[in-house]
């Protein structure tokens, strides 16, 4: 059976429309298409000519990684989300620590779908899966709640545990992670928020105060979470600053409080987990600093390494595209997938070779170990420092452009070693 195709529809937020006419709207325009395909965004400049979509949708994604190539129209089951993005930005949470009266900022707290991380999903990219088993882990989490498993038989906690060196986009796959949620399980919970805890401002300077601020955090946690209508999502970035200060504590380096706090968090975590709408994200850059306490607790345990060279020719790709999309580079050239120059067999002709010679430049930044961030910032030093800035560069042109800045990366990288700032680059320029 093809799975079906969820198809997301951000309505206008000027919009009054009903959800359900708005639907029927979209799915007649879609009907005019013979094949749609998965990942491609219909942006409102393309819906001119429907003057109803044109007032009323600000763009429609067809968003399923279960289809690898386009799906025929009339032999697709399309699954519809509709929504607004919130405007509104974080709400940052605070706390009086008692012994000094000083105010602490502890959480951000994000109402999704947000629009600062609209198009996040599709924008990460990796040579894994692990977008669509973090998001089937989920689902199925809920499922087992919905059928009421029982949880002393069958254990899950509702925890993922995303680890790797920085820069690959582990808080970013959180924060796409609630927001994909928010949208596909808005049925279910038509309320949603992202609370990122800062887990360095949990301990207070005062560290008497630090068992009772995780108490008093996690108590305004429960409070959101007892309206069963709303999906938490509670994002703990760089958990292993919790795993550090217990294991400093243990050893007679820090005070006893800090073995307070971080037992108290994980007994917090455990009694979360009762709650059967909320969800807990970490992340680590450390992962031998993890407690082996929390890491039980995680259900799913991923790494997120540095890009692949397959992942890294899609990100640059896609940077590429945005690029001559915005007239930043010009004009607009077809860039092929890397499966559409896979089934070629990398075959070289003039339409290719702009493809081919971008895939070298992935090429020689996966050997490099570029992260994933520093790789999306080689388009913009690219254009600033090795383009003709007088006017937009052509494709062929901005590649060169591309492999002169990734050269100059790895240069810097290597004098950073040698200054004793930071670790030693993977490969050295060639």
């Amino acid at each position: 059976m093809t799975p079906p195709l969820h198809v997301e529809v951000v309505q206008k937020k000027d919009s009054l429309m009903d959800k359900n006419y708005l639907k029927e709207i979209v799915h007649k325009f879609l009907a005019n298409f013979t094949s749609l395909t998965p990942g491609a965004t219909i942006t409102n400049r393309d819906m001119e000519e429907n003057v109803l979509l044109y007032e009323h949708v600000q763009c429609i994604t067809f968003c399923d990684a279960a289809h690898d190539s386009d799906v025929a129209t009339v032999d697709t089951e399309l699954v519809y989300h509709i929504y607004t993005l919130d405007s509104f930005g974080a709400e940052t949470d605070t706390m009086t620590d008692n012994s000094s009266g000083e105010e602490m900022a502890v959480a951000d707290v994000w109402a999704l779908p947000a629009e600062e991380f609209h198009g996040l999903w599709e924008n990460l990219i990796y040579d894994s899966k692990i977008k669509e088993d973090t998001l089937r882990f989920v689902e199925t989490a809920f499922e087992f709640a919905d059928r009421g498993v029982d949880p002393n038989i069958v254990g899950w906690n509702r925890v993922v545990l995303l680890h790797g060196p920085p820069g690959t986009g582990k808080t970013s796959l959180c924060r796409a992670l609630a927001q994909k949620l928010a949208v596909r399980l808005s049925e279910r919970f038509p309320r949603a928020r992202l609370l990122e805890i800062n887990a360095h401002g949990l301990f207070s300077k005062w560290f008497s105060e630090s068992g009772k601020l995780v108490a008093k955090l996690f108590e305004r946690i429960r409070e959101i979470v007892e309206d069963r209508r709303l999906l938490a999502c509670v994002l703990v970035d760089e958990v292993e600053s919790l795993a550090h200060a217990r294991r400093a504590a243990l050893a007679g380096l820090e005070p006893s409080d800090s073995i307070r706090a971080v037992n108290a968090i994980l007994t917090q975590l455990d009694r979360l987990k009762r709650h059967p709408n909320a969800l807990v994200l970490t992340t680590s850059n450390v992962t031998g600093a993890i407690d082996v306490a929390f890491v039980d607790r995680a259900d799913i345990k991923r790494l997120v390494g540095p890009p692949t060279e397959r992942a890294a020719y899609e990100i640059l790709r896609g940077c590429c595209g945005e690029l001559m999309g915005r007239g930043v580079v010009a004009p607009r050239e077809q860039l092929f997938p890397l499966r559409v120059l896979e089934a070629a067999r990398f075959a070289e002709g003039d339409g290719s070779r702009a493809s081919l010679r971008l895939r070298r430049v992935a090429t020689d930044a996966a050997a490099a170990g570029l992260s994933a961030r520093a790789l999306r910032r080689l388009p913009f030093l690219a254009r600033a420092l090795h383009a003709d800035c007088a006017r937009a560069p052509s494709l062929p042109t901005f590649i060169d452009a591309l492999q002169s800045a990734l050269v100059q990366q790895i240069r810097d990288a290597s004098d950073l070693c040698s200054d004793g700032v930071g670790p030693p680059p993977l490969v050295r320029d060639q």
